[in-house]
């Protein structure tokens, strides 16, 4: 097929090449095999297409077409899609061969394939991988049948349906796409800022920052983005999800932030104006003793227990924020805004006035739990008219729930940030605080204590009640999906 797709059409081809893989592979493996071939088909396409744009330019002169400068990226003889058409035995040998060669010729690729075993014919035989190339084969994907932007959301639309597909691990690699679009226009990105995300998963969130740009009509090539993501397959997703959005001036590296941070300047940590992040929830496996001391001084706040790193997470953000310019908004559960555990770093954290606004949102819209989820956003330098002070808003009902799904409707996204610039109290929905105040409460955060539900009696012992329930109704759920999680990952063993 050598003519536009509609956008249905072309997700609808996409996925068909994961049903290719149902009772083969494990579902949550779909996409380490998917995403890498579907990059080498579009890479493969748009260099056939720049080929012929160039002949037509130089009246068929095949050496000017073969110019390293006439196309965007190499493809190495023996590593084009055709080449891999035309393999009859050991075809997993062969994709492995073309992708590693499209890499060293192309130094931005290095590593974009990620590290999926091709070659394990038990795994995936010749006859499902020749399927799967002949099914890829039907749609041609060049720039002109299929524009960045069409193949960019039929990208996003197969990770999601990766992501409904491998249970409680989606969470590794997705964000609920609208707390993204909510986080990223709290934050007023501009053009020419440097956006870091410290968790990146699938690059959501870096993406989201130029997509909000566009959206404005505003140039979103002078973004510089930088992203860590400790899973290699899914910062190869990263990446090439970027790519496929037309997106090439970002940094997206692998790596373990907390053990490791990528982005250094001497040292100390390379800072930035706008960080988004989802940190892991409450992880379990981190070197608690090396951020006792930590090298880079991300433990100025002090040092969470073992068994919750959300305060290491969110000090490193703090660490990364550009002093003058710095903002980031972050997405956590509940519990890091009153958990005892926790009580002398939120003290500290909410004396230095880092904290401009705590905003409560509905369940379920941490992907794949029934958690409750917050956003907590910060400022390195306040503005002087709300020094001091804390917004909180008490989202919890601006969610809709269709088909199983939870998200954020752009009704609800305009009242929110709407709210959080007016820096403004609204009976039943948000409150002011000064930073004073929170410490007559011994610096607990949760939002009902700040924000009175309308129509609750105006009375102190109900309000404390209702806070202590909230609470402990937060932790349970926590430790429910925790132990859930934990028991979906034994099973799989």
């Amino acid at each position: 097929m050598t003519t536009r797709i509609s956008q249905s059409q072309l997700e609808s081809y996409l996925w068909g090449a994961a049903t290719l893989l149902r009772g083969t592979i494990d579902a949550g493996e779909y996409k380490s095999f998917i995403f890498p071939l579907l990059f080498l088909k579009r890479l493969s396409d748009v260099f056939d297409e720049e080929w012929q744009a160039a002949l037509e330019v130089s009246q068929g002169d095949e050496d000017y077409a073969a110019l390293p400068e006439q196309h965007r990226f190499q493809i190495p003889d023996g590593a084009h899609w055709s080449d891999l058409r035309q393999s009859a035995n050991d075809v997993g040998r062969t994709i492995s061969g073309a992708m590693r060669e499209i890499e060293r010729a192309n130094p931005r690729l290095g590593g974009v394939f990620g590290d999926a075993p091709w070659t394990n014919k038990e795994r995936l035989p010749d006859t499902t991988l020749k399927e799967l190339i002949e099914h890829y084969s039907q749609v041609t994907l060049s720039l002109r049948n299929v524009p960045e932007d069409e193949l960019g959301v039929a990208y996003e639309y197969l990770i999601k349906k990766f992501a409904d597909d491998s249970g409680h691990t989606a969470a590794e690699f997705y964000t609920n796409r609208t707390l993204v679009h909510l986080m990223t226009q709290l934050l007023e990105i501009e053009p020419g800022d440097s956006v870091y995300d410290p968790t990146c998963g699938s690059g959501g969130m870096l993406l989201s920052a130029a997509e909000e740009l566009r959206r404005q009509g505003k140039e979103h090539r002078t973004l510089r983005l930088f992203g860590q993501e400790r899973n290699l397959t899914t910062s190869a997703i990263a990446r090439m999800n970027l790519f496929l959005h037309g997106i090439e001036d970002f940094n997206v590296v692998r790596g373990d932030t907390l053990a490791n941070p990528a982005f250094t300047d001497g040292d100390q940590l390379r800072r930035f104006d706008v960080v988004l992040a989802n940190p892991p929830y409450s992880i379990k496996a981190w070197d608690r003793d090396a951020w006792s001391a930590d090298l880079w001084g991300r433990n100025k706040y002090g040092t969470p227990p073992q068994g919750r790193a959300d305060y290491a997470f969110w000090q490193h953000i703090l660490a990364s924020m550009d002093p003058a310019t710095g903002r980031c908004a972050v997405l956590f559960p509940h519990g890091v805004l009153f958990r005892d555990e926790e009580f002398e770093m939120r003290r500290r954290i909410v004396a230095a006035d880092l904290i401009e606004a705590v905003i409560g949102l509905g369940p379920n819209l941490f992907y794949n739990s029934p958690m409750e989820a917050c956003i907590v956003v910060c400022r390195s330098k306040r503005l002087a008219e709300r020094a001091g002070k804390v917004l909180f808003i008490d989202a919890v009902n601006e969610v809709t729930r269709e088909r199983a799904q939870s998200f954020l409707t752009d009704d609800h996204i305009d009242r929110i940030v709407q709210t959080f610039r007016s820096f403004e109290s609204e009976d039943g929905f948000a409150a002011v605080t000064r930073v004073d105040a929170i410490a007559d409460v011994d610096n607990n955060l949760s939002i009902p204590l700040h924000v009175d539900r309308v129509g609750a009696r105006p009375d102190h012992d109900l309000g404390a009640a209702l806070v202590e329930w909230r609470q402990s109704a937060s932790e349970l759920r926590s430790a429910t999906h925790a132990l859930f999680a934990r028991l979906d990952s034994e099973a799989t063993l």
